[in-house]
């Protein structure tokens, strides 16, 4: 089964811009580098299981709603 790529790429892009956040803003939070940032937000990659792990408790969301397999944030 492949992961989704594009509705990761999609609801990370959607997080940052909604809360008008930078790269610089969510590497400074997360401690998670700039460079791997920018590659998941133009879709090149995806995080690994630890990351969206962090990512997820970051957004305040599931890792399931992240990848796309769920539509409710909080499931």
């Amino acid at each position: 089964m492949k992961i989704p790529t594009i509705k990761f790429t999609e609801r990370f892009n959607e997080y940052i811009t909604h809360n008008n956040l930078t790269i610089r803003q969510v590497e400074q939070q997360t401690e998670i580098p700039n460079q791997t940032l920018s590659a998941w937000l133009s879709g090149k990659r995806i995080p690994n299981a630890y990351s969206l792990y962090v990512l997820a408790d970051y957004m305040g969301c599931s890792v399931d709603y992240l990848l796309g397999r769920v539509d409710d944030e909080f499931r």
